[in-house]
């Protein structure tokens, strides 16, 4: 019997800000992604100094028509090769194609009465392609791509007047896209606004007299859109679905010890859970009462806010799954490592990634568990993959066994948790192609099933090659995840 329901999407996903490229081409504006730097003298276990940006930081880089620096702005070139990049992905069997749409590119300035017919245009050719080859769209409407003239003028979301602004941007897509695309997001990992604030909200600290206040702010608006623009997105098409997603960051107690365990309570309170009850049950949960108490966080109301959130929730509950963490009373007593978006401590029990990213299959079967028996409706894992450095061979092969092994392992647990019960209706990998990192804007930490000849440098020939974990992908989606053994030998012949 096959575990997998018969109609499971299986895929991939990138980001525009990561993939597109065409900076500034036809009619766009820079984006929050646009100022994202390449360090050569990157510490990989560190990122602090990528996730912090001040109003200096913005000011050097909108002074700096180049893209070596800022990787980000060139991207992959998917906005020429959208093309070939999609028709590679259909060649793996994919059932759904996760991508984003760039705010700062249909709305360059974010206050523009019309969107950009450009920007609609290609799209449009975008959808076509997609639906040529049989695939179904998945659509990020947010993806770390605000416009950076709302960050100059309204310090981002922490401005109420920014959700009507991004009302009007969703309307826009609906409106011309609304009957082609069944699956939408609302924002890309909301609760970055707690540890990546500015390329999730646009927040900067110099520009904010409270900075906390700020950030919770910000995310409250974020709420209000995402109500806002469900309810939109179901009056133009009503069998469309408007999923959340947050940025998991399944944790564990360090010890048994009553204090860690409490810790490991708040932690997951305050980093998950806090996003998903607003945007699935539809209200503010009473544990943030006491937070903002302590914290000093007042956070202002509009007069349809409550009603919105109550009666607009998310259709389906998305996520990514990279890693685990770990939740101590005592931090300072333990190591740290990298972790998605933030630093956490190292299980002792776990093997880590080059970039100190601990790998945790078992903890996304928990996790599965974790979020369906708490809000009961449909999940969908919309990223997932490992981070690494590959190797082209002399003869051009690319055996990444390595990325096959982890994929593997999170795949087989995903079987054991819909066994277990759990209402599991999707995988898109992270990511299809190799894409600029959204974290260091590395190329070298690459994610795809498809290696994009470009190197940290932004020098290349961009030539897409299929790597082993293509062939093996492809297998996985031809027998709806029942197959997951890798054949080097097969994957060599090619």
């Amino acid at each position: 019997m096959n575990v997998f329901p018969k109609d499971f999407l299986w895929g991939g996903a990138l980001a525009a800000c990561q993939a597109e490229g065409a900076y500034l081409q036809e009619g766009s504006g820079m984006a929050v992604s646009d100022i994202s730097f390449f360090d050569p003298k990157l510490d990989r276990e560190d990122l602090s100094k990528h996730r912090l940006v001040t109003t200096q930081n913005i000011e050097v880089a909108m002074a700096d028509p180049g893209t070596t620096r800022y990787p980000k702005r060139h991207g992959i070139d998917f906005y020429h090769r959208y093309r070939e990049d999609i028709a590679l992905c259909a060649e793996m069997g994919f059932k759904v194609f996760r991508f984003s749409i760039k705010w700062s590119r249909v709305f360059p300035t974010g206050e523009e009465a019309e969107p950009n017919p450009e920007a609609l245009a290609f799209y449009d050719r975008v959808l076509t392609e997609i639906e040529h080859h049989g695939m179904t769209p998945l659509v990020t409407i947010s993806h770390f791509e605000m416009p950076l003239a709302l960050v100059n003028r309204y310090n981002g979301w922490a401005d109420r007047r920014v959700i009507d602004l991004f009302y009007r941007y969703a309307d826009s897509l609906f409106e011309h896209f609304g009957q082609r695309v069944p699956y939408w997001i609302s924002f890309n990992e909301i609760n970055a606004g707690r540890f990546s604030t500015f390329k999730s909200t646009g927040v900067v600290e110099d520009k904010s007299d409270n900075y906390l206040q700020a950030c919770y702010q910000a995310v409250h608006h974020q709420f209000v859109a995402a109500a806002k623009i469900t309810k939109r997105l179901h009056e133009v098409n009503p069998k469309a679905q408007m999923g959340c997603m947050i940025a998991r960051f399944t944790t564990y107690a360090a010890t048994s010890k009553p204090e860690d365990v409490l810790q490991m309570m708040h932690d997951d309170q305050y980093d998950n859970f806090f996003y998903t009850d607003v945007m699935v049950r539809g209200a503010y949960p009473g544990y943030m009462g006491r937070f903002f108490r302590e914290h000093h966080v007042e956070i202002v109301w509009g007069d349809e806010d409550e009603t919105l959130l109550k009666q607009y929730p998310a259709d389906y509950l998305a996520f990514s799954y990279y890693v685990s963490n770990v939740s101590s009373a005592a931090p300072d007593d333990l190591d740290v490592t990298d972790s998605n978006l933030k630093q956490t401590l190292k299980n002792p029990y776990l093997e880590s990634s080059a970039w100190g990213w601990q790998i945790d299959p078992k903890g996304l079967r928990y996790t599965l568990n974790n979020l369906y028996d708490r809000y009961q409706i449909p999940l969908f894992i919309v990223e997932n993959g490992l981070g690494a450095e590959d190797s082209v061979s002399e003869d051009g092969q690319i055996i990444d066994t390595y990325r096959i092994d982890y994929l593997q392992r999170h795949i087989e647990q995903m079987k054991e948790a819909i066994i277990d019960g759990v209402d599991l209706i999707g995988y898109t990998t992270w990511s299809s192609l190799d894409v600029v990192s959204s974290g260091t804007s590395e190329m070298s930490k690459r994610y795809g099933f498809i290696y994009v000849d470009l190197d940290d440098e932004g020098q290349g020939t961009l030539k897409r090659i299929r790597k082993a974990s293509f062939y093996w992908y492809r297998q996985v989606i031809a027998s709806n995840g029942e197959d997951l053994a890798f054949r080097e030998a097969a994957a060599l012949k090619r």
